[in-house]
């Protein structure tokens, strides 16, 4: 008798969670189009394009494959780049880092679902080193090319600082090009969760411990951050699935830890990389946060004792490297952080990632 036990769904393919997480994003398409026209879309369009080819020609030569391109994740990554931007980014920058996401946050890791890192954010990060034009606060200088300004949509109400307040969290065209509307951005990651292609657990208990953190500190309301980038990187880059862990009690410590940093390099002073850095760190982790946060085998008992030891040398540890992290950045030394990664994902895609890179899960 044959007997098949694995049923896959046809509604939980590769292609459609993927379809899901792009109709989720396409509001914020429409926002930066409707803050910055033809620029936005021109920027948008070229990570789409670098991502897809290098997508294709890593796949192609190494793979001997000619599809992978049409799962999606290509167009996924450059979008979530894209929306990490200033409007007015050159587009061969662009083009460098949907190239570098795909290439060094994918590719060499094995292929789809083997990524140890964001890759959009890898891509981030890798501009940012090799193209001094992303330090410049220059590049955030974009109200003179604002196509509709913001517009007080609930003038009627008689409170004028409550109006303005619901008026920014509909359309607000300041910052990088995917925070333009926390309503949009809140939609979509509505829609993944009742889609269940995320769970709750990572964006609350980050939203959470990052908004208890500005509670307690006196200067709290003087730091200087982004709410609508908060949201983006707690809905669409912190769940990223392949880099983030699986276990309910795990997401939730990776999420809060997540808050936790990210409130570090702010109050530090660190202006616009604080959610790449903070969701990089614990990435690395990830695979730590699953052994500690282990659900209980069935019929063994768990030391409690022994469990809480390693939460906190776990702990410990990441705040040890963010420590190490905000010291290479207040010094502006990432670059070299950088040029070790590419050392070592070329080394290990050489001697290990290779052999699964036809298999991907």
């Amino acid at each position: 008798m044959k007997v098949n036990p694995h049923i896959k769904p046809k509604n939980n393919s590769t292609s459609i969670v993927m379809l899901d997480v792009i109709i989720a994003l396409l509001p914020l398409v429409v926002a930066a189009y409707v803050a910055y026209g033809q620029q936005a879309l021109l920027l948008i369009a070229t990570a789409i394009v670098s991502a897809i080819l290098a997508d294709f020609l890593f796949s192609a030569l190494y793979a001997r494959k000619f599809t992978t391109v049409l799962d999606g994740s290509a167009v996924i990554t450059a979008l979530l780049l894209s929306f990490t931007l200033s409007p007015v980014t050159p587009c061969y920058v662009v083009a460098f880092g949907g190239f570098s996401a795909v290439i060094f946050g994918k590719m060499l890791w094995g292929g789809l679902g083997k990524n140890r890192f964001n890759p959009a954010l890898v891509g981030r990060e890798f501009m940012a080193a090799f193209f001094p034009v992303m330090a410049s606060s220059a590049i955030w200088d974009t109200k003179r090319l604002i196509n509709i300004e913001s517009k007080n949509i609930f003038g009627g109400l008689q409170d004028s600082y409550l109006s303005g307040y619901l008026s920014d969290l509909i359309y607000k065209p300041t910052g990088a090009m995917g925070e333009y509307s926390i309503a949009l951005i809140a939609l979509g990651g509505l829609y993944l969760i009742l889609r269940k292609r995320i769970s709750w657990h990572i964006p609350f208990t980050l939203l959470v411990v990052f908004s208890i953190g500005f509670w307690l500190v006196d200067d709290g309301d003087d730091l200087k951050y982004s709410i609508a980038g908060v949201l983006l990187g707690s809905l669409f880059m912190a769940t990223d699935m392949p880099s983030s862990p699986n276990s309910p009690y795990g997401k939730m410590y990776y999420g809060g830890m997540i808050g936790l940093v990210s409130f570090i390099f702010i109050a530090a002073g660190v202006r616009f990389e604080y959610m790449s850095f903070s969701i990089l760190i614990l990435n690395g982790f990830s695979s730590q946060i699953n052994d500690v946060f282990r659900p209980r085998v069935w019929g063994r008992e768990e030391d409690t004792k022994i469990k809480v030891e390693k939460i906190f040398l776990l702990t410990l540890t990441v705040l040890v490297i963010t420590m190490a992290v905000l010291s290479l950045h207040y010094y502006q030394l990432i670059r070299y952080l950088v040029y070790i990664y590419i050392i070592y994902i070329i080394f290990k895609f050489n001697f290990s990632f290779i052999k699964n890179i036809s298999n991907p899960i």
